[in-house]
């Protein structure tokens, strides 16, 4: 079973290290059992591909997967970089950004 998350698809998140540091993208897959997201372009690398019936080959850039402790949500009001909480509003349960509170869903 994989681990819980408290980035999600879609989110906003900067890279905090590696080649990517400091870029921002969006959250387009999230792989539990490997505690790995794939972010819209970071990571790219470049993929060789042989011709196929149901293609042609040639170089193809792919987003490969980074782990999930180098990456950070980006607050919505300073776009820097912070860490998730979560506010309880009644009986309802949202996450919030930790440095300025301001909400994430």
């Amino acid at each position: 079973m994989g681990a819980k998350f408290k980035i999600k698809k879609g989110d906003q998140v900067i890279v905090l290290t590696g080649k990517d540091k400091g870029k921002t993208g969006e959250v387009k897959k999230i792989l539990t059992t490997d505690r790995k997201v794939i972010v819209q372009g970071i990571n790219v690398q470049t993929k060789n591909r042989k011709p196929s019936a149901t293609g042609p080959g040639g170089q193809e850039k792919v987003e490969l997967p980074i782990h999930v402790s180098n990456v950070a949500i980006v607050d919505p009001k300073t776009k820097k970089a912070s860490r998730v909480g979560y506010k309880i509003e009644g009986d309802k349960k949202t996450r919030v950004a930790r440095k300025s509170g301001e909400k994430l869903d």
